[in-house]
């Protein structure tokens, strides 16, 4: 079965941080985060006390926004929360799944680059698939959909912790859903992701039950829970 071990899964911002995204990483004591542009994820230790939520906040600098992913810890009181939100983590069940060859996948799928970015932005402010800026495009490969020359559906990869690959960022725009452009742009990047011994895994909110089914059906199986939570650190000290 392609793909590593599950427990880095626990923490797939910060294995990523620390691994294959260190090059798109900035961290202060025991915080990292992603630069600014990329990603606005950011990670602690599991049992992270107040000195490293205070290299956060340092690293983040006042009123600096900490997407904190499905983070076990919980900030000072000090610090706003933003938002909380709750989904489910998904994993590619593996060999009794079948992902299509690059070769099947690929049709009508194309691969998008820097010039592509003014349109994935319009088409994530429209759709909301998630956390997307003008310098997500360096996490990985995206895959675009275009009819009539216009964008209509994107999907890419993200997180990137040893053996693992996220696909994200998965939308369509309102007028062309319908059609499984989602179903081929996850398939494409899942034969990607399969074809250099690694596992494709995603996140989703619980109420996307729409996108669930679809994934349930193209081969992933729910591994656990997740929490996403969203803090402002203080302003002043």
């Amino acid at each position: 079965m392609a793909g590593g071990n599950t427990v880095v899964l626990d923490d797939p911002v910060g294995a990523s941080l620390r691994g294959h995204h260190a090059h798109l990483a900035r961290g202060r004591g025991g915080a990292v985060s992603y630069l600014p542009g990329v990603a606005t994820f950011s990670a602690v230790p599991v049992e992270a006390g107040a000195a490293e939520w205070a290299d956060l906040a340092r690293l983040l600098g006042p009123g600096g926004f900490a997407d904190m992913f499905d983070c076990p810890s919980i900030p000072p009181s000090h610090w706003e929360p933003v938002f909380v939100l709750g989904g489910r983590q998904m994993v590619w069940a593996g060999a009794g799944s079948r992902v299509p060859s690059q070769a099947e996948a690929r049709t009508g799928v194309v691969e998008l680059g820097p010039g592509d970015v003014p349109e994935m932005l319009d088409l994530a402010g429209r759709t909301e698939p998630g956390p997307f800026w003008a310098r997500t495009l360096e996490l990985g490969t995206y895959l675009g959909i275009r009819d009539n020359g216009t964008l209509v559906a994107m999907a890419g990869e993200r997180l990137r912790p040893p053996g693992w690959t996220e696909i994200s960022a998965v939308c369509t725009a309102p007028e062309a859903r319908g059609r499984g452009h989602a179903a081929r742009l996850v398939s494409a990047l899942a034969a990607r992701i399969v074809s250099r011994d690694e596992r494709p895994f995603l996140h989703v909110a619980d109420t996307n039950t729409a996108a669930i089914a679809l994934y349930e059906r193209l081969g992933f199986e729910t591994r656990k829970p997740v929490t996403f939570r969203g803090f402002r650190t203080p302003v002043s000290s």
